[in-house]
């Protein structure tokens, strides 16, 4: 009798729905099956505003509640190293965090007054810029949701799909239709693609997340976002946009990869569409942490994703194109530079994107005294004042200096970012806001004549998810319980050096068993920059320097 032979096991489903993978389900995956997310609206303004925060479904709350902008906040006093040991409802406090989605970062003046009275009236006058140009605050009651949310739509704005398995904000430069080096300006995409899509249940249940970034210049962290339109000049069809697929960072960072083809601007919401349509499709259900579109693309590659982004979404051959030039530093838009038509544009610094409601009121005050009507958020959290006539120059940087808001600020203030931290995160591990900006202040001092000739960033986050964009800071910095020098368990850092965008894309490298506790982040920073200042070449870039230096000058 001939042996019997095993049939080979068939390759378990990852939950892609064009492969007909629709079972089993995780619990958020459940949940979205359950109810379209975006159907929380109406039972936030009918049954929740009215009945209070113990009148919320749990599965509403923790779940479906994100596609609204809204995330329950930390109850204080828990400690980063209770985080992953406590359950989600241990975790909640009763008040909300909520991000109004600001497309390309664009606000008028009449909108910042708004977004800064919702946050005095409503907020407790918590305000902060995020690195995706979103305004966050803190401390809001579901009681006010709708108020808020009249507030805010009455002047074209929305939380809707700020948050959640979905088409995120998408990032636009801050400088779009006014840079003095632009040659085409994308916002009429940017546009077309929220009046298309933001709300399109067709749309609001992706695998994960998804985050986009249309720019002509390389000032939106292009290497790290889902999908990317990167402007660049086509030798027979000129100016366009080249696609990018795949970037992210948290625990698995990967950076996008270029499909190598070019897009006009006109075509660009219809590519952003089926860039999406294949994610939804064929992105990765089963298994959460393997949900974001960098995994497909690392699985299939670009050019098989080209290939079924043009075949079965498409219907037509996306034509061949050029790669982008990259840029010889980071654009951050800090400062005073001119615009296209002779105007000005001012960018300012607040402190690792903090700020507050009355803030926000006084620059909507001060930029319409000169003359502007245009304001933009940045993805390195920074504010830009557009249109700004030379005479009114001076009024307007004497006024900013007055809410704390140089035009000329530190290296250090410059090129600092930091997350929301344990203040507010249910995720966080550690505080990162306010000691992002008392580690700023006591560099200022220490390395008052240090002053490098190229950008250092330092990036704080409070956990591994790198919302902060840890891993592609010159000094990346990632909250963690550590053990200080008396055996006692504190709030820490494990350091990540060198990484960048741009000319040092990359992820910066871990300095084996460093870990610096919160109280000696001040030695550690101005020890590591006074290394790279005495050691440097002419010229040389902090990630060309740690690339070679010895791993003793990096500890």
């Amino acid at each position: 009798m001939a042996p019997s032979k095993t049939a080979p096991a068939r390759p378990r489903g990852q939950g892609q729905w064009k492969l007909g993978h629709r079972e089993p389900l995780n619990p958020n995956e459940r949940s979205k099956r359950d109810d379209n997310p975006l159907n929380v609206r109406a039972r936030i303004e009918n049954i929740y505003a009215r009945g209070g925060f113990d009148s919320i479904d749990p599965a509403d709350l923790r779940g479906r509640f994100r596609w609204m902008g809204l995330y329950t906040q930390r109850k204080p006093g828990i400690d980063g190293g209770r985080t992953a040991a406590l359950d989600p409802e241990e975790l909640d406090d009763r008040y909300f965090m909520m991000r109004v989605r600001l497309d390309g970062g664009a606000v008028s003046a009449a909108q910042l007054r708004a977004l800064g009275e919702v946050s005095r009236d409503y907020a407790r006058d918590t305000a902060d810029v995020t690195d995706r140009e979103n305004i966050q605050y803190h401390w809001i009651r579901v009681e006010d949701v709708p108020a808020i949310w009249d507030k805010l739509e009455g002047l074209g704005m929305q939380t809707t799909e700020a948050c959640g398995d979905c088409p995120r904000v998408v990032l636009g430069s801050p400088v779009a239709g006014v840079a003095a080096d632009e040659v085409l300006d994308p916002t009429p995409a940017i546009d077309e693609i929220v009046r298309r899509f933001i709300g399109d249940r067709e749309l609001s249940n992706l695998p994960r997340k998804f985050k986009t970034a249309v720019s002509w210049q390389q000032d939106v962290a292009h290497e790290v976002n889902d999908v990317s339109f990167v402007g660049v000049e086509h030798p027979e069809h000129g100016p366009g946009f080249d696609l990018w697929v795949g970037g992210g960072l948290s625990t698995n960072p990967r950076l996008a990869e270029r499909l190598a083809v070019w897009v006009p601007l006109d075509e660009v919401p219809d590519v952003w569409h089926g860039v999406v349509q294949v994610f939804r499709d064929y992105g990765y259900r089963r298994l959460r942490h393997r949900a974001r579109i960098k995994f497909l693309i690392a699985d299939w590659g670009p050019e098989k994703f080209r290939q079924v982004l043009e075949d079965e979404y498409l219907g037509r051959t996306l034509a061949d194109g050029p790669a982008p030039a990259v840029p010889d530093r980071p654009i951050d838009h800090v400062g005073v530079h001119k615009q296209q038509d002779g105007r000005n544009y001012v960018g300012v610094a607040p402190p690792s994107g903090r700020v507050s409601g009355s803030t926000l009121v006084a620059v909507a005050d001060a930029a319409a005294r000169a003359g502007s009507d245009r304001v933009r958020f940045t993805p390195y959290q920074k504010i830009v004042v557009l249109d700004v006539a030379d005479d009114r120059l001076p009024g307007l940087i004497s006024e900013l200096n007055r809410l704390g808001l140089p035009a000329e600020p530190s290296t250090w203030r410059r090129s600092t970012m930091a997350c929301t931290g344990i203040e507010f995160c249910k995720l966080a591990i550690v505080e990162t806001k306010e000691r992002a900006i008392r580690l700023v202040e006591d560099l200022e001092k220490r390395l008052a004549e240090v002053v490098p000739d190229v950008p250092i960033s330092l990036h704080l986050n409070g956990c591994p998810n790198a919302c902060a964009r840890t891993q592609v800071a010159d000094i990346g910095l990632k909250g963690q319980i550590v053990t200080d020098t008396e055996g006692n368990q504190v709030e820490g850092f494990q350091v990540h050096l060198g990484g960048g965008l741009g000319l040092d894309s990359g992820f910066g490298r871990k300095v084996r068993g460093l870990k610096v506790t919160s109280a000696e982040l001040g030695d550690y920073v101005e020890r590591i920059v006074r290394n790279f200042a005495a050691q440097r070449t002419e010229g040389e870039r902090f990630a060309q320097w740690v690339l070679r230096a010895d791993q003793a000058d990096l500890a």
